[in-house]
Parts: C-alpha cells; structure tokens; sequence
C-alpha cells in the first residue's frame, strides 16, 4: 500500500498519508507525490476540491527522522519538500483537512494553508521547530500571526507549545471539532459542498479572501534559507543528538 493515496470521487480529490506505522511522518518521496497529486488535481475539471486526510490517532508526525537527517547532513531542505510547500501556497480550489491525532511540525503548519480544518478532540497541534534549534516552515511565520495573532503564533512557533483542539479552535486555525467518527465525514461533506458551489466564483471569492500568494511564497524562500543556515549550525546538531538520544 502506498504512503500516499489519491482518491477522486463527486468533485473532492482525497489525499489521505497512510503510513501509519510511522504516525504518517513524510518521507521526501511522500512529499512530492502530495505536491504531485495537488498539482493534478488543481487542472482536473473533475476536481472542485482538496481534502487532506491522515489515518486515525496521527494526522501526521512531521519529518521522518531519516530523511531529515539526511537534511541536516547536507544542509538542504530538499526540493520534494519546497514543491509541496509551494503547492499548497498556490493552489486555487479549495483545500480542506481533517484532522485526528496528533499534527506535529508541517503537519500543523500545513492547516495554515487550508480554508477549512476539522478536527477531533485528542487533536494535539505542535512546531517544536526552535527545539531542534531550526525556524518555522511552509510560511507559517507570516501566516500564523495572521490568523491567531502574534502572541499566540509566538507561543506556538517560537515556545513551541502544544494547542490541543479546542485552544486551536479558538485561536482560529480549526473551524469545527467533532467526535474522532466524525472527523472524515464531516470533511468530506464541507469538501463536496464546495466543489459543488459554481466554481469561478469560488475561486475568485478565495482569492479575494486569501489575497495574493506571492508574499506567502516570498516567505517560505526565506524560511527555507535561514532553515538551510541553521541545519549546518552546531546548535541544531547538538540538538539532533540529543533528540535521537532520547530515541534511543
């Protein structure tokens, strides 16, 4: 079974990550099949919307600690995983989540991005990015602080303290919180409503709502330049050493 899975069916293409064993942590190969399936789905005249999906209790753990590092090695952030950062950034339909479990690094920053996000009460949301002595990814510097204001995106991105779901309804980055049965369902039905809604005003409202993305992308680049800095400082590989310590 693939750690990937593209499903398109009554104008909702479903992108679910489903390697559960690993909590749905993305691999390089994880992230571009995602940006892959994004782009596909955004020409497909089929498509009225993007639903994203994890497997029950992990949404998705953040970076597998292999391929990231194999990051920090190199000092590269890995162009797999920018086409996927770019994607969400610039896709026009509409981009829903649902939520259950745990939503760790870009498995958080990623919600950024959509319009809508469900989520199940043991939902725990967190960017322990300073922790690994890195900086925030996917935007989220800009994009946080925009929605929850710059208090609470410092407390998240920065202290790298966990939202649990309802902390992250209020500060503004999940729409709803349901029962962990009614997580996919519900997603799923707020994704096919909107693809059924006439499509050009759709987009041209999203865009209105959103604004241009090219300060979103502008961001992202310098987040990935100073992410890049800091993988090659001795600060982060101490840190990685003392994270994989504790792995061990």
């Amino acid at each position: 079974m693939t750690a990937i899975e593209v499903t398109r069916e009554g104008g909702v293409q479903t992108v679910r990550m489903n390697r559960a064993e690993k909590k749905n942590a993305l691999t390089g190969a994880m992230y571009q099949a995602m940006a892959d399936a994004l782009a596909g789905g955004e020409v497909d005249d089929a498509v009225g919307a993007h639903l994203i999906l994890g497997t029950p209790g992990a949404f998705s753990a953040g970076n597998d600690i292999e391929d990231f590092l194999k990051f920090a090695i190199t000092g590269e952030l890995g162009s797999p995983v920018l086409a996927f950062l770019r994607a969400l950034a610039t896709v026009r339909k509409p981009l829903v989540a649902g939520v259950d479990g745990l939503a760790i690094g870009v498995g958080t920053t990623m919600l950024f991005h959509c319009d809508m996000v469900v989520a199940s009460p043991r939902s725990t949301f967190k960017t322990p990015f300073v922790d690994l002595a890195l900086v925030p990814e996917a935007g989220s510097s800009l994009i946080a602080p925009r929605i929850m204001g710059p208090h609470r995106a410092f407390e998240m991105l920065c202290a790298g303290l966990p939202f649990e779901a309802a902390r992250a309804e209020m500060a503004g980055f999940v729409n709803r919180v349901v029962s962990e049965a009614e997580v996919e369902p519900t997603a799923r039905a707020l994704a096919a409503g909107l693809a059924k809604k006439p499509r050009e005003a759709l987009r041209l409202s999203r865009q209105l709502v959103r604004g241009n993305p090219a300060d979103v992308l502008a961001r992202i680049d310098e987040e990935a330049e100073a992410f890049k800095a800091r993988l090659k400082s001795d600060e982060a590989r101490a840190a990685f050493m003392a994270f994989m310590a504790r792995k061990a």
